[in-house]
């Protein structure tokens, strides 16, 4: 029997054609969001051009994403695919609230930097994703269904002007 775990994601994995490079067992199970925890970018990555995505605790605020249900073999690419080997992301496991109701328990990442600023309209452009990346977030929350509100959201974070081509064709470990 296959054992399975649940991983919730916030930034370029909502785009299915993202997590299955790496994890082609994952199923989206739906979404759910991560509450008193914000959005934020904080480590370079040279594959996107721009800082990634992180999660950093923060009361009163919430972070929409994908619940994908993948196999367990996949926990140790997922792993390397967001650089827990280098030091980068660490994982945690957080407590997700569903639409339906009720919570559900699931394997996520927060970056191992701290982040510079509070407010993402105000992060410098060292600390800010490029537009590839941000456009593969957005994709992603589309695709994946994710609030109109937390969408408009997501269209408002300033990218650091990169526009050049990334290639996330590629099996992605991080850098």
């Amino acid at each position: 029997m296959v054992e399975k775990f649940l991983y919730f994601a916030y930034g370029s994995n909502l785009l299915s054609h993202r997590i299955h490079i790496n994890n082609p067992s994952a199923v989206r199970r739906g979404i759910g969001k991560l509450n008193d925890y914000r959005l934020s970018f904080v480590t370079y990555s040279k594959r996107w051009g721009g800082c990634s995505a992180t999660i950093v605790p923060k009361q009163s605020s919430v972070v929409w994403g994908a619940v994908w249900e993948l196999d367990n073999c996949h926990r140790e690419s997922l792993d390397r695919q967001e650089g827990v080997d280098k030091n980068i992301y660490i994982p945690i496991s957080v407590q997700i609230e569903l639409p339906e109701g009720g919570l559900t328990l699931c394997r996520s990442y927060r970056q191992t930097a701290d982040p510079v600023d509070d407010a993402l309209e105000n992060l410098p452009l060292d600390f800010r994703p490029s537009e590839p990346y941000l456009k593969t977030i957005i994709k992603g929350a589309e695709e994946s269904g994710l609030p109109s509100d937390y969408l408009d959201f997501l269209k408002t974070i300033p990218h650091n002007g990169y526009h050049g081509p990334v290639d996330v064709q590629m099996p992605l470990y991080y850098h």
